[in-house]
């Protein structure tokens, strides 16, 4: 995403907002999350992470955010295997459209924006399968790249 032609964008600021509960952390994005300013955002966000103890989850607001190139995507990416690491939960709040096109372009949505679990019969299902991997007759792979296939013939017949 870049900035409308013409506008500048506003200078990047990472800055804390009140949180009605101790275990959650607030802070609002403003600007243009790109390369120039993209590592200070996760050593800002990581400051704060490893700052707070007893953090249950983190919310970074993106109301005032102008957009991020890809490098601010990597960074946001980061971040969320620091939260993830931490066992903090990672929310992108206020997120503008160009945010959430970006997210969906790139296949980061799904991965950065929790979705709610669905229950079938008790048992948790995925809210959607984003990727199966299938060879080129259309045969799923295990991990190991291999086809399988039915092994036995149908002698019921």
């Amino acid at each position: 995403m870049t900035p409308h032609f013409g506008s500048e964008p506003t200078p990047f600021r990472l800055t804390t907002a009140p949180s009605p509960d101790e275990d959650v952390l607030i802070l609002e994005v403003h600007g243009f999350l790109d390369h120039g300013c993209a590592e200070y955002f996760l050593a800002a966000a990581t400051e704060h992470l490893e700052g707070t103890p007893g953090l249950r989850a983190l919310h970074l607001d993106c109301g005032d955010l102008d957009g991020l190139d890809s490098m601010g995507l990597a960074m946001l990416l980061m971040l969320h295997r620091r939260t993830t690491a931490a066992h903090v939960t990672l929310h992108l709040d206020a997120r503008p459209p160009a945010l959430d096109r970006m997210l969906d372009i790139t296949g980061a949505l799904d991965h950065l924006v929790p979705h709610p679990v669905a229950t079938t019969n008790g048992h948790a299902e995925p809210h959607r399968m984003a990727y199966r991997h299938t060879s080129e007759d259309d045969i799923p792979l295990d991990r190991a790249g291999q086809g399988h296939r039915p092994s036995g013939s149908d002698s019921s017949g």
